[in-house]
């Protein structure tokens, strides 16, 4: 087996139905994921992305369906083997205790060691290439507990590229950074998938980011119905309308696209 062989991962989400309470979020959703696709997850508040990430990472039970890796049930794999086939980036890291940047990464290469756990030079190889691709290379020894908000993200980002899995479950890596880096972030998870046979997943709020990195987009209307499928076919203005509850027009100059907020009608007041 040759080394992309080796690494590809197909996800498959089978007639997977969501709840939260009372709530259908997702309603008999089929649809595989193929390796080297760009996925974002998009939907108002509250319209079940975290559920949704949760339920793939196999961290949560579907009300109905199931979520295979590689045609296995997610619930079944062994969870040391389960984690060198995807990893999974919260929306919120708590530092619990100082250490520096370097050994904070390093801790997602534990799927990955031997004997006595002991990290060897390519697992630290891993760690400081990783932090390099995110403009990070001169935090590895800067405590963690220093960092702000943008820079623990971009730290937590580096953690799950350094676990190197054929699958990346993100949700929301853009959360507290800036456009600079929200765009240095995307542009690393699109070098890191191109060409490797891997697949991204991530939750965001910003279309247009979305529209511009993501080759697929998940968009959930957050009362069963979702629609999957190229980006630019899924976040539309129709469909964008429908989800977020607002109508959103698409704005063309030469080659850039952008989805922006229509003027609502205002509302006729009779006079006096």
């Amino acid at each position: 087996m040759n080394a992309r062989a080796a690494i590809e991962l197909t996800l498959y989400a089978d007639r997977l139905t969501l709840r939260a309470a009372s709530r259908t979020l997702l309603d008999d959703f089929t649809h595989t994921f193929h390796p080297g696709e760009v996925w974002c997850i998009a939907g108002p508040n509250g319209a079940g992305k975290t559920t949704l990430i949760s339920t793939l990472a196999g961290l949560l039970h579907p009300a109905k369906g199931h979520v295979e890796l590689d045609g296995m049930r997610v619930n079944e794999w062994p969870l040391a083997r389960l984690a060198q086939r995807r990893a999974l980036m919260p929306q919120a890291s708590h530092d619990a205790f100082s250490a520096s940047v370097l050994d904070i990464v390093l801790l997602n290469r534990f799927p990955h060691l031997a004997g006595w756990g002991w990290e060897r030079d390519e697992d630290h190889a891993a760690a400081h290439a990783a932090l390099d691709i995110l403009g990070l290379a001169d935090f590895a020894s800067r405590d963690v507990l220093s960092l702000s908000g943008g820079e623990r993200q971009r730290v937590a980002l580096a953690a799950v590229l350094c676990q190197d899995t054929p699958l990346l479950l993100l949700d929301e890596p853009l959360a507290h950074l800036d456009l600079h880096h929200q765009i240095d972030c995307l542009e690393a998870l699109n070098a890191w998938t191109h060409g490797a046979g891997r697949t991204v997943m991530f939750s965001c709020h910003d279309l247009n980011l979305a529209r511009r990195f993501a080759t697929h987009a998940l968009l959930l209307e957050g009362n069963g119905v979702a629609h999957a499928g190229p980006v630019r076919d899924v976040l539309t203005p129709s469909l964008a309308s429908r989800a977020f509850g607002y109508p959103l027009m698409l704005i063309r100059d030469g080659d850039d696209e952008a989805l922006i907020p229509a003027t609502r009608p205002s509302a006729r007041t009779d006079p006096a």
